[in-house]
């Protein structure tokens, strides 16, 4: 008898306990359905009725083993796991981004519900980590706006850009457009930039500066203008106001450098030797590794140490121009005699080898055969704008140009 009364009393038990669970999430149905009437959830699920503990994934954990720490049993992390398919990649799980794991309300037995995982700023992936298993993703909103920027360089470029209310993404698009034709690491005092761009924004932060409209660049009385005028070919996008290419043949320097430590002259004291020679090249001083780039497309003609010079790349570009990049701490790799390059790629990196003080780039051109001063190398345009477009880049023109000068202008057709 006192058997069957304990089993009576177990059964009361597991039934009384079924019955409260079940009368749990009817209640927890019941609420999410009242919240799901007026509320929008952009992550898929109702995230008031869940209690939110964030963190960030760890150094060399796995998706598994996420999902485990978070509370999953290996079992169910498995089959999440194979729930991903192609919405979410688990090899792209990194180490030091964001999640938001979200709980039942139980301080005894809180259960894990979902795990929301922050790709970048504004992708994330949601994970349904009870009962049918679920992978979908849910972005933040994002939204396109265009702008303006008036910086004059007081301190530094950064520096200016952050006070005038730009985004410093923007310097990188200013680069891009005028590296054939300003030395962004010579910048003077009073030197302007302005510009008429588009940015992307998610939740008031800037994301991207998307397209540089119209950009101007002055120094003094010179001013140099560029224009986005997409002719469909594909090609170049940026033009002066006389339809010549943004693009020239040549970059204005091979690196990013911090200073020139010793300009061109057929009569320098060498700071090894002590013997007074010609320096017919430019020494950029770098930090050792400071990626160093061909100036414009060409021919690789040697790769080789050179003794005093070090481990040096020689380049012909065409019938006229040859460079060479000297004193590397080494060659990029692959890098081999008769590679074709093009303009901007990494063909070694800044070092010390040879004869050398300390590290730096000695970088020389010949024009037919005689040595030029790199800084006054005058690189020819690539191809000019259509003949056909030229009358739609001018009206392009005049109208940015009108804007920055307060003048109404109608809206040209591209």
């Amino acid at each position: 008898m006192g058997k069957k009364l304990t089993l009576i009393l177990l059964s009361s038990a597991v039934f009384c306990g079924i019955c409260l669970s079940s009368c749990k999430c009817r209640n927890h149905n019941a609420i999410e359905e009242e919240i799901q009437k007026d509320t929008i959830y952009p992550l898929g699920f109702l995230t008031d009725t869940l209690d939110i503990v964030s963190g960030t994934v760890k150094g060399g954990e796995t998706f598994n083993g996420l999902m485990t720490r978070l509370g999953m049993t290996p079992e169910d992390s498995y089959r999440l796991f194979l729930a991903c398919d192609s919405v979410f990649e688990v090899k792209k799980l990194r180490a030091g981004n964001d999640y938001d794991a979200y709980y039942t309300k139980d301080s005894l037995d809180a259960q894990l519900q979902y795990v929301v995982y922050d790709n970048d700023k504004v992708h994330r992936t949601v994970f349904q980590c009870f009962d049918s298993l679920a992978v979908w993703t849910a972005d933040r909103p994002v939204s396109v706006r265009k702008r303006t920027a008036d910086v004059t360089i007081r301190t530094s470029l950064w520096n200016d850009m952050l006070a005038a209310g730009a985004s410093p993404l923007l310097i990188l698009k200013l680069s891009d457009i005028y590296a054939w034709t300003v030395d962004f690491f010579g910048l003077r005092e009073e030197d302007r930039f302005r510009a008429f761009y588009s940015e992307t924004v998610c939740e008031g932060e800037i994301i991207s500066v998307d397209t540089v409209y119209f950009g101007i660049y002055s120094r003094g009385e010179k001013e140099l203008y560029s224009i986005m005028f997409d002719q469909g070919d594909g090609g170049n996008l940026y033009w002066n106001e006389k339809g010549e290419s943004m693009r020239k043949a040549f970059l204005k320097a091979p690196l990013k450098f911090n200073r020139i430590s010793s300009g061109f002259s057929y009569s320098r004291k060498h700071p090894v030797t002590g013997r007074v020679r010609p320096h017919t090249g430019v020494d950029y001083a770098a930090p050792t590794g400071t990626p160093v780039m061909s100036i414009g497309d060409g021919t690789v003609i040697s790769r080789k140490n050179e003794g005093a010079g070090g481990n040096v790349v020689r380049i012909r570009h065409n019938s006229v121009y040859t460079t060479a990049y000297q004193h590397l701490s080494k060659f990029a790799a692959g890098l081999k005699v008769g590679q074709r390059v093009r303009q901007g790629e990494v063909i070694g990196y800044v070092g010390s080898t040879g004869s050398s003080t300390g590290p730096h780039l000695d970088f020389r051109v010949w024009q037919n055969g005689s040595p030029i001063n790199p800084l006054k190398l005058e690189s020819p345009s690539e191809e000019p704008i259509k003949e056909e477009n030229k009358a739609a880049l001018d009206s392009v023109f005049r109208y940015y140009l009108k804007q920055f000068q307060g003048q109404s202008a109608p809206v040209p057709e591209q």
